[in-house]
């Protein structure tokens, strides 16, 4: 595969795509930060009667001590959500816009292109397959060519029926592999 070279990070790669995967991430973090504090704080509200362990200093709510905690972590959770959801999009659409790239040619009708991706990328996977599928549609369409090129020589050359059938049947079994319907 070719190498190739970062110029700069695209951001604006299939942007509807990234303000859908935008939305989900961050409505996770903020509806998974808002669930941990509101269950640590309605946790931690009752009062507290008794000393702990004979504590020199009377703690009157554990919430008054674990509110600051919980509003820590929940703002820890919500800036690593939005770093999460900026770059995350990015390596997803970026391999997805590159396949769609590489697609066209082979919509129309260039069965030699192979879609191509980075080293590392996370649809990788999916290129192959793209790649595995089209080989296999243009292995079949060379076979169907030739059977058909042979079915043509033998008409040209007025051979007999039975080499034209021949040639025939080859033609269809070549083509019946191929679904269109």
């Amino acid at each position: 595969m070719p190498d190739f070279k970062r110029k700069k990070l695209n951001m604006g790669v299939k942007k509807y795509f990234q303000r859908w995967l935008l939305k989900r991430i961050l409505g996770a973090v903020v509806l998974s930060s808002l669930v941990a504090a509101l269950i640590l704080y309605f946790y931690a509200r009752n009062e507290i009667t008794s000393s702990f362990f004979d504590a020199h200093i009377k703690i009157r709510r554990v919430s008054d001590l674990l509110l600051p905690v919980v509003v820590a972590g929940s703002m820890v959770s919500l800036i690593s959500g939005i770093v999460l959801s900026l770059f995350l999009p990015q390596k997803i659409a970026g391999p997805i816009f590159r396949i769609e790239q590489d697609l066209k040619p082979i919509q129309e009708g260039d069965l030699t292109k192979l879609v191509q991706l980075r080293d590392g990328d996370i649809l990788s996977e999916l290129a192959e397959e793209v790649n595995k599928t089209t080989m296999e549609t243009r292995n079949r369409i060379r076979k169907s060519k030739k059977a058909l090129s042979s079915l043509s020589r033998a008409i040209e050359d007025h051979a007999e029926e039975s080499t034209v059938q021949t040639c025939l049947r080859e033609l269809e079994e070549s083509l019946s592999q191929l679904k269109t319907q």
